[in-house]
């Protein structure tokens, strides 16, 4: 009888650490998993590709409704803003073709620097079905930084 006790509880120890070996494989497969999920979801979500206004025009319709970036100089003369709602529109144009225009709503404080021609902004948000981009974030480019200056000669004080 004494045997069968010890037969007994070695089947019960090797059959408890079976599961516990399962149960930790089990959770890091599922860890893993969670853990590729949040980084391909960030990575579509975030990416910082951004497109043009052209081809969002030319793909309006797979993007209807799909979080996008896009970039384009500021019209303007198409800028409304109305400060007691923090309501923005305005109409961004491809840089190569000022005629290819997207329109563009934000609610939020309107940036500075919007009415300075020459202002390019990049936009994250979804575009409507009507076309328009419905901002959650409005960002302006700062040229001034980019631009390549005039190259000063300065003669040397002998």
């Amino acid at each position: 009888m004494a045997q069968t006790s010890t037969i007994l509880r070695d089947t019960f120890v090797r059959s408890h650490r079976t599961n516990k070996r399962t149960k930790f494989i089990i959770g890091g497969i599922i860890t893993f998993g969670l853990i590729v999920y949040l980084i391909v979801s960030a990575v579509q979500s975030a990416g910082a590709y951004y497109r043009e206004v052209h081809e969002v025009l030319q793909q309006q319709t797979a993007l209807t409704g799909k979080m996008l970036r896009v970039s384009g100089n500021v019209v303007t003369d198409s800028i409304v803003y109305n400060a007691s709602t923090l309501d923005l529109t305005f109409k961004i144009s491809d840089p190569a073709d000022a005629s290819q225009m997207i329109p563009v709503h934000f609610h939020g404080v309107r940036p500075d620097q919007m009415d300075r021609p020459g202002s390019s902004a990049i936009i994250d948000g979804t575009l409507s079905p009507k076309g328009t981009v419905e901002a959650s974030q409005l960002m302006l480019k700062c040229p001034s930084r980019y631009e390549q200056l005039d190259t000063i000669t300065v003669k040397a004080s002998q």
